[in-house]
């Protein structure tokens, strides 16, 4: 038993605390259950990447809002030597308690899912626990894929295409406003990046669970995406994680040509560990925040899949899209009004005005709860047990 406070390096976070991250999932689970449930939504899931962000409150919405069975693959650190364990083990941990007490089917997987075992592994559970899924949601976020054909490693990058980067940013440490500079991609660093974030992978794992006749007729699959906006292009969408992001989304195509019934989900921007790396990203989202909570708007990752499932993908219109085939949960963000106000605002942002004219404490308090800090109701002070198993895995 110990206590457990936030230590935060740069944009990590190197602890997390294990009641906090159940009382986040508790409250995710407290949003999908009051809205009641999803009709025609899956009941057998297969989420790539729950434990954390995006995966997570997807695997949240499909088992309390469609009462969904779920298998999670992730790849998390259990505490070791009195260091806490990571938190996606620990959501992961409540999260399966909190299902099993609900009557739901829920294990999970702990490994490379770029590897060829995890993927084996992953469909002789599900053969002998759920035969078939009905959907499939591919949620990674690694920097790095070792390639299980050929053993090679690839490193993803984040850097502008074409000339070097400079941009008005945030130091959320010191809490200054900076500028930040990148180098112009190599083209290696351009297929690099594609190699880990592109659909390759997805593309892998779809025709594995076809060909174990793991996927029930009719099934869905989806990936996640970004676009956001003008201001973050250089660094984004034009940038190497953009071009890897096209690749996803092309893949969603050509996986339908094959006749699989595949989308892309573009999201919002929101506090996850992976925007947090992202120069610019973080001001750009304590900006956002603070216009789209103005208009009450403001949604977080589990009121965006939330609305996915029940507005974009499992309501009385199917699956709805843009003209690119694309499911467009980004469109709040979007909205006319939100990005000019936004346009507006940033030129004007300083150190001196930062925390009045943005959203920029509300931004660092989301940051803290993805670890578990700064949730009501718990006792940073009291000792816990940081040794917490994952049922499934133990």
């Amino acid at each position: 038993m110990t206590t457990v406070k936030p230590r935060v390096r740069g944009f990590i976070c190197v602890t997390s605390h294990p009641t906090g991250c159940a009382k986040h999932v508790q409250e995710q689970i407290d949003y999908v259950k009051g809205n009641g449930p999803i009709e025609g939504g899956p009941k057998k899931v297969l989420i790539i990447g729950a434990s954390t962000g995006y995966g997570l409150s997807t695997r949240i919405t499909a088992a309390f809002g469609c009462g969904a069975d779920t298998l999670g693959v992730f790849f998390e650190r259990p505490s070791d030597k009195g260091r806490p364990a990571s938190a996606g083990w620990y959501n992961s941990a409540a999260f399966e308690q909190y299902a099993t007490e609900a009557g739901l089917y829920a294990k999970s997987i702990n490994g490379d899912a770029f590897s060829n075992e995890i993927r084996q592994q992953t469909i002789d559970t599900l053969k002998a626990d759920l035969g078939q899924v009905d959907l499939v949601v591919y949620s990674l976020a690694s920097p790095v894929r070792v390639d299980p054909a050929t053993g090679e490693k690839y490193k993803s990058v984040l850097k502008p295409i074409g000339e070097e980067f400079t941009a008005k940013s945030v130091d959320t440490d010191k809490e200054l406003i900076t500028e930040a500079s990148l180098p112009p991609a190599t083209e290696e660093d351009i297929a690099n990046t594609q190699k880990v974030m592109g659909g390759e992978d997805w593309t892998l794992w779809m025709n594995a669970l076809r060909e174990a006749d793991a996927l029930a007729p009719g099934a869905k699959a989806v990936a996640y995406s970004y676009i956001g906006p003008v201001l973050t292009y250089p660094i984004y969408r034009e940038g190497t994680i953009g071009k890897a992001k096209e690749h996803l989304e092309s893949t969603a195509g050509e996986l339908r040509i094959a006749g699989y019934d595949a989308y892309v989900s573009v999201n919002k921007a929101l506090v996850t560990q992976a925007s947090s790396a992202i120069p610019v990203v973080p001001l750009y989202i304590s900006i956002l925040y603070k216009v789209m909570r103005e208009k009450g708007i403001h949604e977080g990752c589990i009121e965006q899949m939330d609305r996915m499932f029940r507005e974009k993908i499992y309501g009385a219109s199917g699956v709805v899209t843009d003209e690119k085939d694309l499911i467009r949960v980004d469109d709040w963000e979007m909205r006319e009004d939100v990005q000019e106000a936004a346009t507006a605002i940033w030129p004007t942002i300083s150190t001196d005005n930062l925390k009045s004219d943005t959203d920029f404490e509300f931004y660092q308090s989301e940051f803290l709860k993805l670890f578990g800090f700064g949730l009501d109701g718990v006792d940073y002070d009291a000792e816990v047990e940081i040794e917490v198993p994952i049922p499934s895995i133990g």
